[in-house]
């Protein structure tokens, strides 16, 4: 069959052991409440909290916005296949979850570089900061990153849309994703495999090289600061946004830069697994764990709830 003819793939999932599908269904359950509940109260935060109006907070309101988006566009359809055996997917919503999950996915990265760079003006031009992170600016970046984000996914998922199955429709993954669909396909897939990889790499290496970049004139400009206070204060800011960075980029690495994750199946559902569930759930407490402002912003809120309540 080829694709003018398929109608549908079958997903063979993490596991078929019905006792390990049961705590993935649990595990996968808690984790997404969890990241969709945690960005949610982020997000709300954000817009509530007087004292979070700054473009630090802009940012982290719309990454919020991207991890909700990017597990809802994977994991539900996953859960659902576990409770109902229902492992059966359209050709044309195993397209839209290809693209609405490489299109989140990518805007985060480019939305961490554009957070980087806020963090590098606030830290190395202080005294400059309000004028040139105004709020023309910020709502530019924003737009900047979902466009460019969209550029980058429409190479690949076009060449996807023509690739050719002719033996098999069976996915070997929990998800639709490139690679998968590219191991089934029966045309010549060599293309499309060198344009997914170089459009991921050149993703990261822009990205990447931009947070790099940025702190590295951060840590040499609190290097220079005086106190030891201004020091850990400095570094307070931006410790959050750095093990953030740390493990959204190190696990893609892992993925697109490691020849034997690409042709280990296994390894690479597993990561894909951290990318759409862990991770999202990590980012709402590192971000409030270790931020006062948020944390302040938070009790504030419980403080009027229960007095409304009260009343």
């Amino acid at each position: 069959m080829r694709n003018g003819t398929i109608t549908t793939f079958i997903l063979l999932g993490l596991t078929d052991d019905p006792q390990l599908q049961v705590l993935i269904f649990i595990f996968l359950f808690l984790t997404y409440m969890l990241s969709v509940n945690g960005n949610l109260t982020i997000i709300t935060l954000t817009f509530v909290g007087s004292h979070l109006k700054t473009p630090m907070y802009f940012f982290l309101q719309n990454f919020s916005f991207l991890e909700i988006s990017f597990t809802s566009a994977c994991v539900p359809r996953y859960l659902y296949s576990i409770a109902t055996g229902d492992n059966i997917m359209t050709y044309n919503a195993c397209m839209a979850q290809i693209f609405f999950t490489d299109f989140f996915a990518v805007t985060e990265f480019f939305l961490l570089a554009a957070m980087s760079y806020d963090r590098y003006v606030a830290i190395c031009k202080p005294l400059h900061y309000v004028t040139i992170m105004s709020k023309t600016v910020c709502r530019s970046l924003i737009i900047c990153c979902w466009m460019v984000a969209l550029c980058v996914i429409i190479p690949p998922l076009s060449l996807d849309l023509k690739l050719e199955f002719c033996d098999s429709n069976i996915i070997d993954h929990f998800i639709c994703d490139s690679f998968p669909l590219v191991k089934i396909a029966c045309s010549d897939t060599r293309f499309v495999e060198h344009t997914v990889i170089t459009c991921a790499v050149l993703t990261l290496i822009l990205t990447l090289t931009c947070v790099v970049l940025s702190y590295a004139y951060i840590i040499r400009t609190i290097f220079r600061f005086p106190s030891v206070q201004q020091r850990k204060k400095a570094f307070s800011t931006c410790s959050s946004h750095m093990i953030v960075v740390s493990i959204t980029y190190g696990t893609c690495i892992f993925i697109y830069m490691n020849p034997t994750a690409k042709e280990e199946v296994a390894i690479n559902k597993v990561v894909s697994l951290i990318i759409s569930s862990i991770s999202p759930v990590l980012n709402p407490f590192i971000y409030t764990l270790r931020n006062n402002q948020v944390k302040k912003a938070f009790m504030d809120s419980i403080k009027r709830i229960t007095l409304f309540t009260d009343k």
